[in-house]
């Protein structure tokens, strides 16, 4: 986790070495074009979606048809964000803050649950 006025791109490495099973694709956007980050995920095994930046001198290919999967991600992210407590980041700790985020996240799965049963 990095603070709020932090790039994501500097958690690339921790986000990396996880330890949980490793995905078959990384969808990123721009941000992520760099050819040590290309580099590092294909070491891994993992195919990088991720578009070219406009300024590539020589641009990749991209999988625009895997790439329309990070719209929903971004969507996950705007529903959490609605919860100012996670917006803004109040909290002092990652131990706190990422209870506040597993509860957030419980209030918006709950309802589509119930309403299923």
């Amino acid at each position: 986790m990095t603070g709020g006025e932090a790039s994501d791109y500097n958690a690339f490495e921790p986000l990396l070495n996880m330890p949980v099973g490793r995905p078959r694709l990384m969808l990123a956007d721009r941000g992520y074009d760099g050819d040590a980050i290309r580099e590092a995920l294909l070491l891994q095994g993992i195919l990088p979606v991720i578009p070219p930046r406009s300024n590539r001198r020589a641009p990749t290919n991209c999988d625009y048809r895997a790439y329309k999967d990070r719209n929903r991600i971004e969507r996950m992210f705007n529903r959490i964000k609605q919860f100012r407590r996670i917006a803004t980041r109040y909290d002092k700790t990652a131990k706190s803050f990422l209870g506040f985020l597993c509860l957030a996240a419980v209030r918006i799965w709950l309802p589509s649950f119930v309403n299923r049963a």
